[in-house]
């Protein structure tokens, strides 16, 4: 879709009139009704026509409590409704804040996404322009929100995408190409590299898979200066078979979507390159497929790691931890950043946790939580932070190597697993671990089975924009 900003509403031509419940007075001029039939509840909308036989839809905003999410209540509209479009349809925007017309855009932009990318026959899309009036220059605004629902619906489409298609090859060669379109530095460390730098971790996890491992790292440098504001890392994993501890058949087929962290990582990066946001940030995916084979590696193992660390393999579906140990270290080794956070659908037990509202959020500083946190409900990609009590490391005591992967119980799973991660992070005093594993993939409207629903974009990018501005 294309976006413009006009000043004034052509009342002759289609158009949008967004309201909050209850509220009409902001659109009542332009109404040809008296009284339309519609409250403006959130998620509905309505068609009435104008004199000239155009159409004029009402979108509702619904109450306060629903600013956060104004995006989906545009996707679903648009999602219903515009196939029934001209080639542009304008929307009233002159009593909406610069906050809901960035939602409003974002929304709009991810009614466009269409998950049958590998269907034999697709359906056409149709091009069209919005023009937004507003008394306000807002074309930054429409700029930022067409971006923002670009990367949801890339990485939409890459969590989306079938293991076959998706390996960890691909996911680099999709880094590349990004780099060279939003303009940041994109290297990718293969087999060779990868042994030669020591990522043994990374290279465990993808031994049994015909698809060899990578390390996608990415760099958007916009200050002066090479100091590393934030890193990110993201666990890639394609497929998630459980290796020789393998998964049940039940819901397998989702298992490719155990990269959703390394989707966002990349999308990001892309997003925040195209906005020029003043800051530096480095982009890490470590990317292995755990599939089961002679060559995989075995529960009772002893590996090494980036760090030097060893780590006792106590159960192979516990492997995203191991990429991202490798990840993790590598980002205090090579760069240092004042921020570091790592993001990962890593564990069932989250899910049970908190089921599909909200990510576990687990860090040491409060600072960083607090700053999380408050994002989190203004975009409505909400986090709750979790206990990192010392009591839970006895939990990952090895006889025979530094730590082990995985306490055997079925309690604690979340904070188990970011402990784990905390042993390599070399006690840095700005390190958080999102877990997504609830709210990256699920059930939706848009799809019969479950998809990916681009949580994070928002999150991590507002966190991004409250540190560069400081």
């Amino acid at each position: 879709m294309k976006y413009k900003h006009i000043k004034n509403i052509d009342t002759t031509k289609d158009f949008i009139l967004p309201c909050k419940k209850g509220d009409l007075k902001p659109i009542q001029q332009f109404l040809p009704v008296k009284n339309p039939d519609f409250d403006g509840s959130f998620l509905t909308h309505h068609l009435i026509y104008g004199k000239e036989g155009n159409r004029i839809y009402l979108v509702g905003l619904g109450e306060e409590k629903n600013a956060s999410q104004i995006e989906n209540t545009f996707q679903k509209f648009a999602f219903e409704t515009c196939t029934f479009w001209n080639a542009e349809i304008q929307v009233l925007g002159d009593h909406l804040n610069d906050a809901a017309i960035l939602k409003t855009v974002i929304g709009l932009e991810m009614s466009q996404y269409t998950i049958g990318a590998f269907k034999s026959t697709k359906k056409d899309t149709k091009k069209v322009t919005i023009s937004f009036s507003s008394k306000e220059n807002i074309q930054k605004v429409l700029e930022e929100g067409k971006f923002t629902g670009e990367a949801i619906n890339k990485i939409k489409g890459l969590v989306d995408a079938p293991p076959n298609i998706k390996t960890p090859e691909y996911l680099g060669d999709w880094a590349k190409k990004s780099s060279k379109e939003a303009t940041y530095t994109c290297t990718v460390l293969k087999h060779k590299k990868l042994k030669k730098q020591g990522f043994d971790a990374v290279i465990a996890v993808g031994k049994g898979s015909v698809h060899p491992p990578v390390v996608i790292i990415n760099e958007y440098k916009a200050k002066d200066t090479d100091k590393i504001d934030i890193a990110f890392v993201g666990k890639g994993i394609t497929f998630d078979s459980g290796g020789l501890s393998i998964k049940p058949s039940t819901n397998l087929h989702y298992m490719k979507s155990d990269m959703g962290g390394a989707a966002v990582v990349l999308g990001v990066i892309e997003l925040v390159a195209k906005l020029k946001l003043n800051i530096n940030i480095v982009g890490i995916v470590a990317s292995a497929e755990n599939a089961v084979d002679a060559n995989s590696y075995r529960p009772g193992d002893v590996i090494n790691s980036y760090s030097g660390k060893t780590i006792e393999i106590i159960d192979t579906d516990a492997e995203g931890r191991l990429v991202l140990a490798d990840g993790i270290s590598y980002a205090i080794k090579k760069f240092n950043p004042e921020y570091l956070i790592d993001l990962a659908t890593l564990t069932g037990s989250v899910v049970r946790t908190f089921g599909y509202a909200a990510a576990g959020m687990f860090t040491e500083n409060q600072e960083m939580a607090n700053t999380m946190s408050a994002v989190g409900f203004k975009v409505h990609e909400r986090v709750w932070q979790l206990p990192m009590f010392e009591d839970y490391e006895k939990d990952l005591q090895s006889d025979v190597a530094d730590i082990k992967n995985f306490n055997g119980k079925p309690i604690e799973g979340a904070i188990n697993a970011a402990k784990f991660l905390e042993f390599f992070t070399e006690k840095h005093p700005k390190w958080m671990h999102l877990d997504i594993a609830g709210v990256s993939f699920g059930g939706s409207q848009y799809a019969q089975m479950k998809s990916a629903t681009g949580f994070g974009i928002q999150l991590i990018t507002n966190f991004i924009k409250e540190k560069a501005t400081k």
